[in-house]
C-alpha cells in the first residue's frame, strides 16, 4: 500500500503490511526460517481487512467513494464496451469534457454511453472541471439520448460527480434550467435507461443523467442530495462536521436499496474498486447486461409506465405532520 494513499481506518492494514514487508527481507537475507511468521502475519493482515472494510461507517464509504486510485468512467468504458466512438458537442454552446457520451456495443448489444468523467492528474482535472458538468455537458448528454431514443438504443449513464459546477459562467448559462430539462425528458425517453453509480453522486449533478429504469450502485458509491460537507455547513455551520452530515444522511448503498432509490449493490474488491478494475468492471458489465437482457423485452408502454411509478413511489409522506421526508 502507498502511505500517501492510505485513509485513516486502513492505517491498521497499512502498519501490518509494513511489519510483513520487513519480515520478507529480512527472511530473503537470513538462514532462518520465517515462514511460519510470515504465513501467521498474512493471516492476520486478511482478519483485519475483513474486520475494517465490514464495518465501514458511512463518512469512510464517502472517502472510498472519492480514492483519487479509483476507476473512473472512463476505465470501465474500456474494460466493458467494444467499438466506443465519442462524439463531442451540444450544438449550442460548446463541448463539455466532464461528460463523455458516445455509441458502443455492450455483450452484442448497441447502447449510447453517457458518462461523467473525473480526471487522475491536475491537468487533467482542470481540463475536466473536476467532474463538475456545465450546462452544455447536460445539453450534450441530453442530445445524444435522443438520437439514442431515435434509432431504438438504450442508454447506459455512468454517475461520477461531486454536483454540477457552480461558477458564474454555469449559472450564466443556466445549469440549472439544463438540468430541470433533462429531467422531464429523460422521464419521457422511449430508450431504456441505466444508470450506474460509480463514485459520488452528488444532488441535481448526478440527477441530470439519472433519471433511469434501473439504478445501480456501487458498494462504496454514494447518491445524496447534498455533500457531507454542504450538508455540515448548512446544519452546523461547520464543514468539519461533515462525518456526522454523511451519518444523517444515510450514505451506503444498502440504505439507498431500503429506501427504493437504487435497484442493485454490485459488490467491489475487499478494500474498494481501486484494488481490482477488472473484477469490478467485469460485475458492472454482468449487471448491465443482465439488466438491459430485461428492459428490452418490455414494450414502450410497458416501460415509461414502469418508470414513472418507480419516481412517484420515492420518498414518504406524513400525513400526521404534513411534512414530506425523504
Amino acid at each position: 500500500m502507498d502511505q500517501k494513499f492510505v485513509l485513516d481506518f486502513e492505517k491498521p492494514i497499512y502498519n501490518l503490511a509494513n511489519q510483513l514487508e520487513v519480515l520478507n527481507e529480512r527472511a530473503a537475507v537470513s538462514d532462518v526460517d520465517f515462514s511460519e511468521e510470515i504465513a501467521s502475519l498474512k493471516k492476520k493482515i486478511e482478519e483485519t481487512k475483513k474486520k475494517v472494510y465490514a464495518n465501514l461507517n458511512a463518512w469512510q464509504k464517502v472517502q472510498l467513494a472519492r480514492h483519487p486510485l479509483r476507476p473512473y468512467s472512463l476505465d470501465y468504458i474500456g474494460r466493458i464496451f467494444l467499438n466506443f466512438q465519442e462524439l463531442h458537442g451540444d450544438r449550442l454552446y460548446a463541448d463539455d469534457a466532464s461528460m463523455v457520451c458516445g455509441i458502443a456495443t455492450c455483450d452484442d448489444i448497441p447502447v449510447m454511453v453517457i458518462a461523467q468523467q473525473k480526471g487522475k492528474s491536475i491537468k487533467e482535472n482542470i481540463r475536466r472541471n473536476f467532474g463538475m458538468q456545465k450546462p452544455e455537458g447536460y445539453r450534450k448528454a441530453l442530445r445524444l439520448m435522443k438520437l439514442a431514443e431515435k434509432f431504438g438504443i438504450p442508454i447506459v449513464t455512468f454517475v461520477d460527480t461531486p454536483g454540477a459546477f457552480p461558477g458564474v459562467e454555469s449559472e450564466e448559462r443556466h445549469v440549472a434550467e439544463a438540468i430541470a430539462v433533462n429531467l422531464r425528458e429523460m422521464s419521457l425517453l422511449n430508450s431504456p435507461i441505466i444508470s450506474v453509480f460509480i463514485g459520488e453522486g452528488g444532488s441535481g449533478g448526478a440527477l441530470g443523467i439519472a433519471v433511469a429504469d434501473r439504478v445501480l450502485i456501487l458498494e462504496n458509491a454514494y447518491y445524496s442530495v447534498i455533500s457531507p460537507e454542504g450538508c455540515a455547513a448548512i446544519l452546523w455551520n461547520d464543514k468539519a462536521k461533515a462525518s456526522d452530515a454523511a451519518k444523517a444522511l444515510h450514505l451506503s448503498s444498502k440504505k439507498l436499496i431500503e429506501f427504493g432509490v437504487a435497484d442493485e449493490i454490485i459488490y467491489e474488491p475487499l478494500g474498494g474498486a481501486h484494488n481490482d478494475y477488472d473484477f469490478t468492471a467485469n460485475a458492472v458489465k454482468n449487471a448491465i447486461v443482465k439488466h438491459l437482457q430485461k428492459l428490452l423485452k418490455l414494450d414502450k408502454k410497458s416501460l415509461l409506465d414502469a418508470r414513472y411509478q418507480k419516481f412517484r413511489k420515492l420518498g414518504i409522506f406524513d400525513t400526521n405532520k404534513n411534512i414530506a421526508a425523504a
